[in-house]
């Protein structure tokens, strides 16, 4: 099964369908961001004029430079009527095809700056209101769009608008399914498909993988003596703190695991570096009110652990390290390794057969004689 496209590249398939079904040589999808006042550029597609990028860092104009987006339109919705699209040219308004379009001076001066002849635009609608715009250009020399490619427009807007909508849907979906409720951070499930991912790239490339594994302490007694809501303060604040030193680990994946269980995950970052934000996060959340900091346990591929074929291994590693530093009531995390290599206390507890399970026993009564 194919993966579900992201926002963007739905935005790029929509802009790249709608210039080869219009003839154009050029199409753009912008959003309208109504608290910024502004029409921001997603992407830019076929032939580019100087200056334009593909998928802009930051390509916006004011909106008031396009107002029939928030002026125009919304008076002919409000008036019962439905969007449409209409056509822009470079030349004068009066000398405009078919005697409709060139609402502004704004389109018909882009159009000649950038060396094209005549613009179709057509607004995209979601959930009723104006989302943004489709804009299809085509170069001087050509016929210049006229009605029925307006009308066509409207339809593909349309189109499009469905598609964005649905994958809207699907990144909410998405979002809900691997972040934590209550702290924002990624979940469990989020972790798991990072990891497997990253212990992938370390066994093909060799990249460095590590893993943090914090253990908030005292979570239980705030919570019997000063009730679940402050408890759930206590690890939003601690959420914010790892997000905070995680950021200083370029790419890195801040989770919580469940209950007082967070972790970090790196990919191709130095075990040092690794340790030194670890550090630092624990001097951060001895620092939280109503805590009693926080037992950290490290485990890096850049460190002697052995082999790490597994991402299972990986996490019984940092989870034994974790467990190592609770038990010492450790102020500092305890790095899986760096105490004699394969034969450190926590690689030979993380290695460690499982237990057979245990017979159950049963006490009989014996009936009295």
């Amino acid at each position: 099964m194919a993966a579900a496209r992201t926002p963007l590249e739905t935005v790029d398939a929509a802009a790249e369908g709608a210039r080869r079904a219009l003839e154009g040589t050029f199409a753009a999808v912008s959003a309208w961001e109504r608290a910024r006042g502004r029409l921001r550029v997603l992407v830019n597609a076929g032939e580019r004029a100087e200056g334009e990028e593909r998928f802009p860092v930051d390509e916006s104009y004011p909106v008031h430079d396009f107002p029939e987006i928030a002026e125009f339109l919304h008076d002919e919705w409000v008036g019962g009527g439905e969007p449409h699209a209409w056509v822009e040219t470079a030349a004068a308004p009066e000398e405009a095809a078919g005697g409709f379009g060139t609402y502004g001076p704004g389109r018909a001066h882009g159009l000649r700056r950038r060396g094209r002849g005549s613009c179709v635009v057509a607004p995209i609608v979601l959930h009723g209101r104006a989302w943004g715009e489709l804009y299809v250009a085509r170069p001087p020399g050509v016929p210049a769009f006229d009605r029925a490619d307006a009308d066509f427009a409207t339809v593909l807007a349309a189109v499009a608008a469905a598609g964005i909508a649905q994958t809207e849907r699907l990144e909410e979906v998405r979002k809900l399914a691997f972040t934590d409720p209550l702290t924002g951070l990624a979940n469990r499930r989020a972790v798991d498909a990072r990891l497997d991912e990253a212990v992938e790239r370390h066994l093909a490339d060799g990249v460095v993988v590590s893993l943090v594994v914090c253990d908030l302490n005292g979570l239980k007694r705030v919570n019997d003596t000063l009730g679940h809501a402050v408890g759930d303060r206590l690890l939003e604040r601690f959420g914010s703190v790892l997000s905070l030193c995680g950021a200083k680990l370029p790419g890195a994946l801040a989770a919580r695991l469940g209950g007082d269980e967070f972790c970090l995950l790196t990919v191709g970052q130095p075990a040092d570096d690794v340790v030194r934000v670890a550090e630092e996060l624990c001097l951060r959340a001895a620092e939280l009110e109503f805590g009693e900091g926080v037992a950290c346990g490290i485990a890096s591929t850049g460190d002697p652990i052995g082999d790490v074929r597994s991402a299972r291994r990986l996490f019984r590693l940092a989870d034994a390290a974790q467990y190592r530093a609770k038990a010492a009531r450790e102020l500092k995390p305890v790095v899986a390794g760096r105490e004699g290599g394969p034969e450190d206390p926590v690689v030979r507890l993380a290695d460690r057969p499982p237990a057979p399970p245990q017979a159950e026993r049963r006490r009989f009564r014996g009936r009295r004689p």
